[in-house]
């Protein structure tokens, strides 16, 4: 007797050759329209993000990247990127450890580190590579991670890669961290231990208590890898980070693709930690060397941070005061208040398609705005990602509450 028939269409068995592509065509079959992403491309003009989708579309105010400075249309950063377009070409060529380094590089790295307080700094290409280095560097496959639930993807790629351990505490709870320090310490007084947190979670928009977590880290003889991509050149002293000054973080790791306004990404540490990382770190020796023209723009983009910094003037203080009154107002409107006090509002919708539905609704009153659903974010928390910049326009509020309507 036959197997019983089935109200589904029956699909040919595939050959052994195709089983990788049946993989990949169940795994999209079975993503839900409102979780898949599309990539989509926007030509820059003076009035702002014009979409490609075809037809004639309206420049669209951006609130979505993290150009939080303005300072990638700035004009000493693009003219020193111009500068050294014309003076090394437009790639380097080559690894760091073979012919890729350039003065600019270093004088880039030695900037950072001295404006870090840190003893040495090292380039990467992007913040993901930095990231991977930076956990190889701390942890191998005798340690134990401990990551906050949300932290970057890249970070627990660099976990995956070390062979390490992993465990995860809740968001920012440094109780629930310090119960898993204690349980990993009594069980194993020697093993090495990694906590990895950021400074400002970049789909959150919160921050952890960066002094308390870094005594605790000390009391039970943790590393701490803080990625602070999100918070230079906007929160701490001279927009330093939330790590600045605190010498017992074993590593910092950060972007110039946000508020530098540039590209690439780096590592900052002490001496020997750094130089343990260019040894060994396939991360960073087997890539081509960030593109001199990048580096010389982040360099630009640095100076004018610290000129600020030098004429009393925190670079991020008047981004901070947007980002307090925006929360205030939205609140007041009845949505609920973005968590956090830097430059990123996330305003939680829930449902995917609402989140979808919202963003849609806010392009055709002309603002870029996007929906982040899972699984960048938890099940049931899509949210619009809303980015402050220094040099929105004025009115950008209220034109944002009119065309958001009601909650």
């Amino acid at each position: 007797m036959g197997p019983a028939p089935s109200d589904s269409p029956t699909r040919p068995i595939p050959s052994l050759s195709d089983l990788w592509r049946w993989d990949l065509q169940r795994t999209l079959t079975a993503l839900s329209p409102s979780r898949r992403r599309q990539l989509r491309s926007f030509a820059a003009s003076a009035q702002g993000l014009v979409p490609q989708d075809g037809g004639d579309a309206a420049p669209l105010l951006d609130l979505a990247s993290n150009d939080y400075l303005g300072l990638s249309r700035h004009p000493a950063v693009t003219t020193a990127a111009a500068a050294e377009l014309q003076r090394s070409g437009l790639g380097a060529g080559g690894s760091r450890l073979v012919s890729g380094s350039r003065p600019v590089h270093q004088a880039l790295e030695t900037a950072l580190a001295s404006w870090l307080g840190r003893e040495r700094a090292l380039l990467f290409p992007s913040g993901f590579q930095a990231n991977l280095a930076a956990v190889g560097a701390l942890a191998d496959r005798h340690s134990l991670v401990l990551a906050d639930r949300l932290i970057h993807h890249s970070l627990l790629c660099g976990v995956r890669a070390a062979g390490a351990q992993l465990q995860r505490f809740g968001h920012n709870d440094l109780h629930d961290l310090e119960r898993h320090l204690a349980a990993a310490r009594a069980a194993a007084p020697q093993r090495r231990l990694l906590v990895l947190s950021e400074s400002l979670f970049s789909m959150q928009g919160t921050s952890p208590a960066v002094p308390q977590l870094v005594e605790l880290c000390q009391r039970h003889g943790a590393a701490l890898l803080l990625d602070e991509a999100h918070a230079l050149g906007v929160l701490g002293p001279g927009g330093r980070g939330l790590g600045h000054g605190q010498a017992a973080i074993a590593l910092i790791s950060g972007t110039f693709g946000k508020a530098l306004g540039s590209g690439g990404a780096f590592v900052a540490g002490d001496a020997d930690t750094l130089e343990a990382l260019l040894q060994t770190s396939g991360a960073f020796r087997y890539t081509t060397a960030l593109a001199p023209p990048l580096a010389a723009g982040a360099l630009a983009a640095l100076a004018w941070i610290q000129q600020q910094d030098a004429e009393r003037q925190d670079p991020g203080e008047l981004l901070r005061q947007r980002a307090r009154r925006w929360r205030e107002v939205l609140a007041a409107a009845g949505w609920p208040r973005p968590a956090g006090e830097g430059p990123i509002l996330p305003l939680l919708v829930g449902d995917d398609e609402r989140a979808l539905q919202l963003q849609h609704q806010l392009e055709r009153d002309g603002l870029l705005c996007v929906a982040i659903r899972p699984p960048t974010v938890p099940a049931g928390s899509a949210r619009l990602r809303i980015v402050l910049r220094r040099d929105l326009p004025a009115g950008t509020l209220p034109r944002l509450l009119s065309a958001l309507g009601q909650p």
